[in-house]
């Protein structure tokens, strides 16, 4: 079998990890981030979408430091160009890249034929396996799952400036991104003409994403992209069921009412997974004896316990979007949504995990990281 080849780096020089021992604090985070990941595991998984394999043909970057790259622009909410920048000014972002501090990163054009290599050989399913991994390294170290998943859908606005794709449509051409759609975001409450206040349905246009998270570790083990119209009743089985393949032990599944359909009661109920999606006023409220089993529901320890668990999974998406840039897709299309959607989700569960694991906080580092290196 051929020997796996790879550009060799000078961190092993003076400028590499004596320089390094000295300059990082042991609690860096990012020093934390390498230790808690065994990066190594990245590398065949990923050299395997590569033509050579990393075998034949001239050495490349290894995969995994262009992956990191790729987290640190999630981790920081940077650009792939301010990140190539970044990592040749800042000591801990080398580290974290396995390079000598004397050494140049890759470009942003790396970036960018990293992603498309990833794409074209396996579209988002490559993205998916990589998301999936973290959460498999946390199982291996030890994070243990509760039973209650909850799950909830979270929109991104597309990059499109709407006044200017109206005018590309009048002059007859195509949108800026043709893939997305405009959908629900959900009702606020609005002063009438008349000094009434009424709730008014609140529109966007881009994509919507179903996310599961397990409420005891408050890490995302599982993403499904989806388009801003999709209907969110029938995305929960497909995230059970994903959550289910890794291992975890599912016992109750807990939801908004856009997931109170009744197929997705039976599916749980078949599982033997009890649950917690809140009920719709028409289940509780009309005038026959079936009511009384949603009645049951509502009054259970599981079903309240839930609702109050739900919490977490609104204040990661406001995580996402406040500090990592969620609130607004970084590339045009389905595809390359779904990427930020998962680089964003493996971020937020890579801070997650360091957390759990060394009790190292991220959100105390990154001003200083970024302004300072």
């Amino acid at each position: 079998m051929a020997k796996i080849r790879c550009k060799e780096t000078t961190m092993d020089s003076f400028f590499g990890n004596f320089l390094y021992q000295q300059k990082i604090a042991k609690d860096h985070f990012l020093r934390k981030l390498d230790e808690v990941v065994d990066w190594g595991r990245f590398t065949k998984k990923l050299l395997k979408y590569y033509k050579g394999k990393g075998e034949i043909g001239q050495a490349p970057y290894n995969p995994t430091l262009i992956l990191k790259m790729l987290l640190i622009c999630y981790l920081y909410n940077i650009s792939e160009r301010q990140v190539e920048i970044l990592a040749n000014d800042s000591l801990s972002i080398s580290f974290f890249l396995g390079l000598g501090a004397d050494e140049k990163a890759p470009d942003h054009s790396t970036l960018t034929l990293f992603k498309n290599r990833l794409i074209n050989n396996s579209g988002i399913k490559a993205y998916e396996e990589l998301f999936n991994e973290i959460v498999i390294i946390a199982m291996e170290r030890g994070v243990k799952f509760g039973k209650l998943q909850v799950v909830d859908s979270v929109h991104t606005i597309a990059d499109v400036n709407l006044v200017k794709d109206e005018e590309r449509k009048r002059e007859g051409r195509p949108p800026r991104d043709g893939e997305a759609r405009w959908g629900a975001k959900g009702d606020k409450v609005v002063a009438g003409k008349d000094g009434g206040r009424y709730k008014e349905t609140e529109y966007f246009y881009g994509y919507k994403d179903q996310v599961s998270l397990n409420a005891e570790t408050e890490l995302v083990t599982s993403i499904s992209p989806g388009r801003a119209n999709d209907y969110d009743g029938h995305e929960l089985k497909k995230l059970i069921e994903k959550d289910l393949s890794k291992g975890i032990g599912v016992e109750v599944v807990a939801g908004d009412k856009g997931y109170d359909d009744g197929d997705n009661h039976y599916y749980l109920a078949q599982k033997g997974i009890k649950s917690a999606i809140r009920l719709s006023s028409r289940r509780t409220q009309k005038k026959d004896q079936n009511k009384e089993g949603w009645l049951r529901l509502k009054e259970s320890e599981e079903y309240q316990e839930g609702l109050k668990q739900r919490y977490k999974i609104e204040r990661k998406f406001g995580e996402a979007k406040r500090w990592h840039g969620f609130s607004r897709c970084r590339y045009v299309g389905f595809v390359r949504h779904a990427i930020q959607s998962y680089l964003t989700f493996m971020a937020l569960n890579l801070k997650r995990l360091v957390k759990l694991l060394t009790g190292v906080s991220f959100r105390n580092e990154v001003q200083a990281c970024v302004m300072t290196g």
